[in-house]
């Protein structure tokens, strides 16, 4: 699997190029600025990038910006932003286009190569990878207003699992419940949300994250 790695800190780019090594990946550029990430976004054939949010010159947001640049260009784009803040309007830009292959996790909060490696590998694959404060932030914009605030704290708690790329099974795991009772919550989310229910476990994380948008 070929990975595009943006990262601007050298210790922490040399240690994720040799841990995804490690896991068989094949890090195809390894890059520390903006302008080195577009070009190689432009230039090189990959199967998931892995992006800081902060990048030279500018420092801001330079990665994620670039990030959303490249999906426009090839919809479907897999990517895995890397933070150490959540970027609430670039986060929603990104889950909003409804085509998968996204995951946002927060530096200090990533505990394990084996976490990491998954995230990557679901992202890669077309699935969503968040981290759970990332999700909160995103929520919590819309539960006061309707429809999300129409959720019970039960629907609520299961839809933010959701949103994290969760099947119903792992769900259920987590909560210490039956998966029919995760399948009702799930379809009771749907009906409050107006949205269609479907099988797909991405599409389903991505319509209800592009719904919240919409108030935005």
């Amino acid at each position: 699997m070929r990975v595009l790695l943006a990262e601007d800190l050298f210790l922490l780019r040399d240690g994720l190029v040799r841990m995804l090594e490690a896991y068989d990946f094949e890090v195809v550029a390894a890059v520390e600025t903006g302008p080195e990430l577009t070009r190689a976004f432009a230039e090189l054939e990959i199967d998931v990038a892995v992006c800081d949010v902060r990048l030279p010159p500018s420092h801001t947001d330079e990665g994620l910006q670039c990030a959303l640049a490249a999906r426009r260009a090839r919809p479907g784009l897999p990517v895995l932003v890397l933070s150490q803040h959540v970027e609430q309007l670039y986060a929603r830009e990104l889950l909003a286009d409804g085509n998968g292959g996204i995951g946002y996790l927060l530096k200090d909060r990533v505990f394990d190569a084996e976490q990491f490696i998954d995230a990557v590998r679901r992202v890669a694959a077309g699935g969503t990878a968040m981290d759970p404060q990332v999700i909160q932030q995103l929520l919590s914009r819309r539960q006061a207003d309707r429809p999300v605030g129409g959720l019970t704290p039960r629907e609520l708690e299961v839809l933010e699992l959701m949103a994290q790329g969760r099947s119903n099974a792992a769900i259920a795991g987590q909560l210490f419940v039956t998966e029919r009772a995760i399948a009702k919550h799930t379809s009771n989310i749907f009906a409050k949300l107006d949205l269609p229910v479907s099988d797909d476990d991405n599409r389903r994380v991505l319509a209800v994250l592009a719904y919240l948008d919409q108030g935005r």
